[in-house]
């Protein structure tokens, strides 16, 4: 049976203490399913910053770098996973995922598109213990289309800037972001556009490695969850 992890993001920022000095409670979400019931929170999503804090984690996130935990209930009082960078250069990241205690869950390796092994961006997912599942950004068809369209979204875009029309960063078409992974002649992964939703079809697999893929999914992207300031 086929299971399904999304990431809600709470849109009114990331503060990590109120104006008093007390924690806010974590908003930012992962909620799973597998049809057997309406969507439930397993996670709750949030940065993990290093010693310079924000200015420090933005400046590293332009080379690739991510790193994010992902927390047992929204008071912080567990963690169920965080994700870490190993190595973030040339346009290529690795990361792996770390459990509660350290223990490696699984590595997760992003090439960026142009500058890896492709024209698209490629995702290498391996559990720890299993075998690699290798997905590619978008199908090369719908590429093709994309880049032909792209003069007319400019001029949509520029459009929108001088009519003033309020949130217009999202006007035009964002590129192909579908992504299958293969591993042995099988489809264990899938994430698919449309709700941005990870289904995971592989009996055995971590839901916490799932987890961290599609919050790290989301922080790629000009709607990245991990962005602001």
């Amino acid at each position: 049976m086929s299971s399904a992890l999304t990431m809600r993001v709470f849109r009114e920022g990331l503060r990590a203490v109120d104006p008093i000095g007390v924690p806010v409670p974590v908003k930012d979400v992962v909620e799973f399913s597998d049809g057997s019931g309406p969507p439930r929170v397993v996670a709750y999503v949030e940065r993990e910053l290093p010693p310079g804090g924000i200015p420090a984690y933005l400046a590293a996130r332009g080379s690739g770098a991510r790193s994010f935990v992902l927390w047992a209930d929204k008071h912080r009082r567990e963690r169920v996973a965080t994700l870490v960078t190993l190595s973030a250069t040339g346009g290529v990241a690795t990361f792996q995922v770390l459990g509660a205690h350290g223990e490696l869950i699984g590595t997760l390796v992003r090439e960026k598109a142009l500058r890896g092994r492709g024209l698209r961006t490629r995702w290498t997912v391996t559990q720890a213990g299993g075998p690699e599942a290798v997905g590619f950004k978008g199908r090369i068809v719908w590429w093709w289309m994309w880049w032909l369209l792209l003069p007319l979204q400019v001029l949509v875009i520029v459009l929108a800037v001088f009519d003033g029309i309020p949130g217009n960063e999202g006007v035009g078409g964002r590129g192909p972001r579908r992504i299958v992974w293969r591993a042995g002649g099988r489809v264990p992964l899938e994430f698919r556009s449309s709700g941005d939703k990870l289904h995971v079809h592989a009996p055995g697999s971590d839901w916490r490695l799932g987890a961290a893929l599609v919050v790290l999914l989301r922080a790629f992207g000009p709607n990245a969850w991990d962005k602001k300031k």
